[in-house]
């Protein structure tokens, strides 16, 4: 068995292609595999169903999905119905942009990671074909594996947390190419910032284009469920 086999690694899991690719990467990797997703108040349930069906197929350990109310702050078109989500890109950091949200949610993972003795947290952030968040940087990264390590017991009684984003350099297209060598089946995850209750997604939005497009240049059929 090899090291990594033995090692628990923390998961988020939004039920996007992204975090459904880190999720597979860290299982090829031999990591037993705990799967955070986090319920903060989005437009649509439509992603968290679509986690459950990325952590029973690609197999966890463990799936927990918590109540986050970040809906009570505002400020980003995904949780507050006031604001509308764009259907064209936009200079700058994007109304879909949710304030702190990666270190919040990473925050809750590491809190669980300590809990149960995992030295790795996987998140699937992306700095080639994304957004702009400014939570999605290598340097964001790097500082909050920084505070892991300074904030924790476990940190300061000797533990060396990482916090993996293997995604981070890689293209929607090799991201896409790379979850397909490893059998993952797209369909089970959605992208889209204003998908309906059915979970279809409206193929109009950031997100949309962005996963529209990786499929397009990888040269692999789009299995996405479009209502437009």
């Amino acid at each position: 068995m090899s090291q990594a086999a033995e090692r628990k690694a923390v998961v988020l899991l939004s039920g996007g292609l992204d975090s459904a690719t880190t999720l597979a990467l860290a299982r090829e990797q031999g990591f037993a595999c705990y799967a955070l997703s986090l319920d903060y108040g989005q437009r649509h349930r439509a992603e968290l169903k679509a986690a459950q069906r990325v952590a029973n197929a690609i197999g966890v350990v463990e799936h927990k999905i918590i109540p986050l109310d970040l809906g009570a702050f505002g400020g980003s078109a995904l949780t507050d119905a006031k604001i509308e989500v764009p259907e064209q890109s936009a200079e700058g950091i994007p109304v879909t942009y949710v304030p702190a949200r990666n270190t919040v949610f990473l925050s809750l993972a590491l809190g669980w990671a300590e809990v149960l003795g995992a030295w790795d947290l996987f998140i699937g952030v992306n700095a080639v074909d994304y957004s702009g968040y400014p939570d999605c940087r290598p340097e964001y990264i790097e500082a909050f594996q920084r505070l892991c390590r300074l904030a924790t017991r476990a940190g300061v009684e000797g533990g060396n947390f990482t916090v993996r984003a293997p995604l981070i350099k890689m293209s929607k297209a090799e991201i896409i190419r790379t979850g397909v060598g490893l059998g993952l089946d797209y369909g089970l995850t959605i992208s889209c910032y204003a998908a309906d209750n059915a979970g279809r997604a409206c193929g109009k939005c950031d997100s949309c284009r962005l996963r529209a497009a990786g499929f397009a240049v990888a040269g692999i059929d789009d299995p996405t469920d479009y209502r437009s």
